[in-house]
């Protein structure tokens, strides 16, 4: 048998039919399983996204009702307060900055 006799024959034992009216994966599930999961998985995305996006608005109104002089003296409480978190979020700050700047020419 030539050598392209036997790499075709090989190729062919590796094939696995597929049965397109199986339901069933390797796993055990069926695909509707898979439909119901990843349907409830969605749903808890959506509920965690809009109980976030709620604290986020909440944070935003409660920002935007406070003086600016009352902002500075709350950002200086923080900063002594976790002095290593104020570092690295002015860093991350400076950061996006920079890129953002740097995009512009």
């Amino acid at each position: 048998m030539s050598e392209f006799n036997q790499i075709d024959e090989k190729k062919n034992q590796s094939l696995v039919p597929v049965n397109s009216s199986q339901e069933e994966f390797s796993s055990g599930y069926s695909a509707q399983d898979y439909q119901q999961k990843i349907q409830e998985v969605a749903l808890k995305a959506k509920e965690f996204l809009n109980e976030k996006f709620a604290q986020a608005s909440e944070k935003v109104r409660e920002i935007s009702s406070k003086d600016p002089q009352e902002l500075i003296e709350d950002a200086k409480e923080f900063a002594r307060k976790n002095p290593g978190q104020a570092i690295l979020i002015s860093a991350a700050v400076g950061l996006v900055l920079g890129i953002l700047i740097r995009g512009r020419r």
